[in-house]
């Protein structure tokens, strides 16, 4: 699975770029010569291509990504909203839980938003139970994701 990131403003993603990440995305793995006659280029370029786009932090790794049903996880998103001063303590906090795979600050109505992986519905229970407890954190919105429509 490719992890991507954004180029800082001043640079531009073209149609190439576009069509190379979306080949990424569908198999991270896939030989750069295949890649090249998937996109009509030369090995050169896509090579040239991923590396610019890795330096400019656009492309920022590649991980495994096994098949949800395979690995019987159950994935949730959870939005929540902090009191105060309690962010930094939040933080801390959620990053020291297993079932929290990812952790993103946000702006709007939700202050903090909580990736969950877990191996059942009873543990997405006991996880929200826990998060709910946590000093500052006085409402939240969890929604599970049945199934991804991206790769």
């Amino acid at each position: 699975m490719l992890h991507s990131s954004h180029m800082s403003s001043s640079e531009v993603l073209d149609r190439l770029d576009h069509s190379l990440i979306a080949a990424l995305r569908k198999d991270g793995r896939a030989p750069v010569a295949e890649l090249a006659r998937e996109l009509g280029v030369t090995r050169t370029t896509v090579t040239k291509r991923i590396e610019r786009l890795q330096e400019h932090g656009v492309i920022v790794g590649f991980t495994v990504q096994l098949g949800h049903d395979a690995a019987h996880d159950v994935r949730a998103i959870c939005h929540l909203a902090i009191e105060g001063r309690t962010m930094n303590a939040a933080i801390a906090t959620l990053r020291g839980m297993p079932a929290v795979t990812g952790l993103h600050a946000t702006n709007g109505e939700w202050d903090l938003i909580a990736e969950l992986t877990v191996p059942t519905l009873a543990d997405v229970d006991h996880t929200l139970g826990r998060i709910r407890e946590i000093t500052g954190v006085h409402r939240s919105e969890t929604s599970l994701l049945l199934r991804s429509v991206l790769v």
